[in-house]
């Protein structure tokens, strides 16, 4: 009975609390929402089931098993997060995977993108106003962006203490955009204007293709320089992809790596929500500011779309301006989606990609402003041992002569 009694109190059974048994079934809601409902599937998996590995409760003398234990494996596979290594990873794989030839052909459709981006900024004035830290605050802002690599990058800069929430809260409303945007769009739009057609776009050159690429690293990069890793990872991919001279580089990118990626930073994420850091009052209010940030940008872009069909005889679908958030491709599918349901020979799919993927741009400037006016915490090596002292032959005299 006393080996019994020990191996008890081994178990997880024996520390469950309720802050972890919530958590758990928070993570059960995120595999089912993945694997029953489709929503973001190879995201919520891994960060789902990561949810429920990071608060099943071990003993404090056993083994290191969490991703805060120095020596567990999550705890090394979590630094990838921590020090911001894996949300530039996945820009490399993006940008392999994206044509900027809608963009291209349509320049006057980046704007669209960048008006997105104003829920990012009101978001920074509401978090301030909730009482949130100014560093912590610009975290919680680019949610807005509805770009999870991004949102993981700056807070892993700028508030670490508040990254799973921000990264939970940025992957949870990527996965509900079928769900969020569609009421906002038809609220703001009427039958008719969701029924524009958009003219064909222009055919883009591969010299236009190529060239885009190196000049938008070179402008973006050098007024914000704090945008170097995500933005000049992500024209890489794409110069990789449109050289046509690296293709091998660009497959492995667009496919195996960013899969791999994808699957480690989902399951750090996850592993990372512990119940008693999570389930706290200033992560409902991070939650309540991330969904009315997202939903602010929305109604942002079609709002500056209207806006902007004052000023043009050809006019553009305001619908488009819904894609300008940065859930790439799935803000873009939703504006075909509902452009369809108002007429079904309306195709606007690969127009929405322009302010989509403009949006990805925007909200990484956005985070490199926010970065290179507030700074944020230097970001050091993890778990370095401290260096030896030097030991010279004058202080080694010096010991040997004390008493």
């Amino acid at each position: 009975m006393e080996m019994l009694l020990k191996f008890y109190e081994t178990t997880g059974f024996a520390s469950m609390n309720g802050q972890s048994a919530i958590m758990i079934v928070i993570g059960l809601v995120f595999l089912f929402l993945a694997i029953r409902l489709k929503y973001e599937p190879l995201l919520l998996v891994p960060i789902g089931l990561g949810m429920i590995l990071g608060n099943i409760p071990y003993p404090a003398d056993g083994p290191a098993l969490g991703s805060d234990d120095v020596g567990s494996v999550f705890h090394y596979i979590y630094q990838g997060v921590k020090l911001g290594i894996y949300p530039p990873l996945i820009f490399l794989g993006i940008g392999a995977m994206t044509d900027f030839s809608s963009m291209i052909a349509n320049p006057k459709l980046i704007l669209l993108g960048a008006a997105a981006q104003i829920g990012i900024f009101a978001t920074l004035i509401g978090s301030l106003f909730l009482g949130f830290e100014i560093h912590q605050a610009a975290s919680i802002a680019i949610i807005g962006g509805a770009d999870g690599p991004t949102a993981i990058f700056l807070s892993s800069m700028m508030a670490p203490e508040i990254m799973s929430q921000v990264a939970i809260a940025a992957y949870s409303y990527m996965s509900l955009v079928p769900i969020i945007q569609p009421p906002i769009m038809k609220l703001l739009t009427s039958p008719e204007e969701r029924k524009i057609h958009m003219p064909p776009s222009r055919e883009v050159s591969r010299r236009e293709l190529i060239i885009f690429p190196i000049a938008c690293v070179l402008i973006t990069v050098l007024i914000v320089p704090a945008t170097m890793p995500l933005l000049g990872m992500l024209f890489l991919g794409n110069l990789l992809k449109e050289s046509m001279v690296t293709e091998r580089l660009a497959n492995t990118a667009r496919n195996a790596m960013i899969d791999i990626v994808t699957i480690l930073l989902g399951f750090a994420v996850g592993v990372s929500t512990h119940g008693e850091n999570f389930l706290t009052p200033a992560s409902l209010k991070i939650f309540f500011l991330g969904v009315g940030a997202f939903m602010l940008a929305t109604a942002c872009g079609v709002l500056f779309a209207k806006f902007f069909n004052l000023f043009l005889k050809e006019k553009i679908n305001p619908l488009l301006g819904a894609a300008g958030v940065s859930a790439v491709p799935q803000s873009a599918r939703v504006v075909q989606k509902v452009g369809q349901e108002a007429d079904p020979q309306n195709f606007l799919l690969m127009h929405a990609m322009a302010p989509n993927v403009a949006g990805v741009i925007g909200s990484a400037i956005a985070a490199g402003v926010l970065l290179a006016v507030l700074g944020g915490a230097p970001v050091m090596e993890p778990d370095m041992d401290p260096p030896a002292p030097v030991v010279t032959e004058q202080a080694l005299d010096t010991a040997t002569e004390q008493p």
